[in-house]
């Protein structure tokens, strides 16, 4: 029988160390994490066909960008500017670079460490001086992650760092919605300011020709109040339209991050707000790779069943390894000659034989923070199709509202003027102008707020259905 040739003792450390490195390489076969498959989808399988099935086809919000959608100049530069000061934003972008950065600590575990070191020492006894000089690489306690501890622990941190990219995401669209929603509010308060305060120079005019005609005897006391309290009505309405265009101004500055660079382009009319690209809806399961919610809730899914995995690893043995190569001598110059050739090389084993039920309660915690994320996906998807199903019913009806409304107008418009000439003609009471005069003024302040929650809608649409790349 022939015995193997020995492998000679000068090159044996190199080549321990080069197997212990291989052996962490190929650690970590076994895999005790569930599989990860994505929840079923808990909506239906499609938009309600009342106001989703009969939608003109258009494109895709993820195939529309931002700068495409927004028709308002002044929008687009505010938001612009919100995406690059918004300090909720700087902070959401931070906590991208955390997660990066831990999930690089946790994936150096899987890779053994090298230290390097060299010293001198000195020492004299019994009249006799000695001096000792070293030099090596060494690997300190390296675990064989031969159970998937590590590794799970390393996808874990990695699918975190990734849900907190989709989630940075996510709150750009979330200012884009925030940003376009003061926006708006702050124009229909505009608009409706300037027919206020034209209400009020008209309802001025009529109170001061009121009052010529009670003082020459032609009309009553009461007609003449009447007429006031029309003036009144629109001045309140005018300085609580100027309270509400304030805290929209002041939202906006804090969304945009200060205060507004300028200057800014000339601002659209909201109903021109409203001619943006149309989108196509699609189905509910294309919100599972649009939304960055809903990525960012499987991606944290993942890192619960991860941890799952590494929880259960802790049950098994843990081997760890530690080698150190190099040469010692006491003297510089025979410093690394063969006879000054040092090596070490020694594996350990734990196993958890008693720790008070910890690893059990540690695997418990894993599976109920996996049902958690499980449910905490499929409320975000649910959320997610509300959210788009809203939006579509908006589309559908606020459309209808703004037509019905400006024939409303219209309408109001036209009954006002017969009702003025009616009372001049001394066949009306000036009750039926006042009642008319307020009906149109109702009438026309309700289709700007139409106006604007159509716009809103739309952006909010667009968002919901994950648009917004810039």
């Amino acid at each position: 029988m022939t015995c193997p040739r020995p492998i000679p003792q000068e090159r044996s450390p190199l080549r321990k160390l080069a197997l212990l490195a291989g052996a962490g390489l190929l650690a970590g076969c076994a895999n005790f994490a569930p599989p990860h498959v994505r929840p079923a989808l808990p909506t239906a399988s499609d938009y309600p066909a009342g106001y989703a099935g009969d939608q003109v086809p258009g494109q895709r919000a993820t195939e529309i960008r931002l700068a495409q959608f927004l028709v308002d100049p002044r929008l687009e530069a505010l938001v612009s500017q919100a995406l690059q000061r918004n300090r909720d934003l700087a902070v959401a972008v931070a906590r991208i670079e955390e997660a990066r950065g831990l999930y690089r600590i946790q994936n150096a575990d899987r890779l053994p460490t090298l230290d390097a070191s060299s010293d001198v020492t000195a020492s004299r006894q019994a009249g006799t001086t000695a001096t000792r000089s070293a030099v090596g690489v060494a690997v300190t306690g390296f675990e064989l992650d031969f159970w998937g501890r590590v590794r799970n622990l390393s996808e874990a941190a990695r699918s975190e760092y990734l849900a907190t990219r989709q989630a940075e995401r996510a709150f750009r669209l979330s200012l884009i919605r925030d940003v376009a929603s003061a926006y708006f509010a702050s124009r229909e308060a505009d608009e409706r300011i300037a027919l206020a305060d034209a209400t009020v120079q008209s309802r001025r005019e009529a109170v001061r020709i009121a009052k010529r005609r009670l003082d020459a005897g032609v009309t009553s006391a009461l007609d003449y109040r009447q007429s006031e309290s029309l003036l009144t009505q629109a001045e309140t309405e005018a300085a609580g339209l100027r309270l509400a265009r304030a805290q929209s101004d002041n939202l906006l500055a804090v969304l945009v991050g200060g205060p507004v660079a300028g200057p800014l382009p000339p601002p659209l009319p909201l109903a021109r707000q409203t001619a943006t690209p149309a989108l196509a809806a699609g189905l509910p399961s294309e919100l599972l790779v649009a939304r960055p919610d809903v990525l960012a809730a499987e991606e944290r899914l993942r890192a619960a069943r991860a941890n799952i995995g590494a929880a259960r690893a802790a049950f098994f043995p843990r081997i760890s390894l530690t080698g150190a190569a190099g040469f010692a001598s006491t003297a510089l110059g025979s410093l690394f000659s063969g006879d000054g050739l040092t090596w070490s090389f020694g594996p350990s084993i734990s196993l958890p034989l008693f720790n008070g039920g910890r690893n059990k309660a540690n695997l418990t915690v894993a599976q109920a923070r996996e049902n958690i994320a499980v449910a905490t996906y499929e409320v975000t998807v649910q959320a997610a199709f509300r959210e788009v199903a809203d939006a579509l019913a908006g589309r559908q009806y606020y459309a209808r509202q703004v037509e019905a409304g400006t024939r409303g107008v219209t309408a109001a418009r036209r009954i006002a003027r017969l009702a003025r000439l009616r009372y001049r003609e001394g066949v009306a009471s000036y009750l039926e102008v006042l009642d008319a005069e307020r009906t149109l003024f109702a009438a026309e302040q309700q289709l700007i707020q139409l106006r604007r929650a159509q716009a809103d809608n739309l952006v909010a649409l667009y968002v919901a259905l994950g648009g917004g790349a810039t």
